[in-house]
């Protein structure tokens, strides 16, 4: 989209101020909970229990905790740049119009996920691409230079 094209938000100021302000406490609250997250996957003293010998099942455990969490905060910083980006929306005035087609995001849309980049619509074009690039991906692999190998002809092998 560009410069040209950009669509101006249809969002009243007083709107605008409450988007804003339900964005930044949306954002604090992300970030104490990966801060949270952080410390408690990095912990050194997990699986301790003062003298108590360390089980294997307790490991991996403990392990499936620290991966999960890890992946979690993941899932929240990728969440707080959203957030950061619908706050740059805010202030260059292009909160609440869709990036794809240019158009109005409805308001209940923008209540239930303030950081919301496209319409209804649009989220599920974007999203039905995803789907079919993903399956694409899996469905169709390359081969490998093992796999190359393994096909060749043995007798070519020895020639070389």
């Amino acid at each position: 989209m560009t410069e040209e094209q950009k669509q101006q938000s249809i969002l009243t100021p007083k709107e605008l101020k409450q988007f804003k302000e339900l964005l930044l406490e949306k954002r604090a609250e992300l970030l104490g909970n990966v801060s949270y997250m952080e410390k408690d996957a990095l912990r050194e003293d997990r699986s301790d229990l003062s003298n108590m010998p360390i089980h294997m099942a307790d490991m991996g455990t403990d392990s499936y905790e620290q991966e999960f969490t890890l992946e979690l905060m993941d899932s929240e910083r990728k969440l707080i740049s959203e957030i950061d980006e619908a706050l740059a929306r805010i202030e260059n005035g292009t909160f609440g119009i869709c990036e794809y087609n240019s158009e109005p995001i409805p308001k209940p849309r923008l209540e239930a996920i303030p950081w919301a980049k496209y319409c209804v619509a649009c989220a599920g074009i974007i999203e039905k691409k995803n789907q079919n690039n993903e399956r694409y991906q899996t469905r169709y692999t390359f081969p490998t230079e093992m796999d190359e190998e393994e096909d060749s002809d043995p007798d070519d092998m020895k020639k070389n």
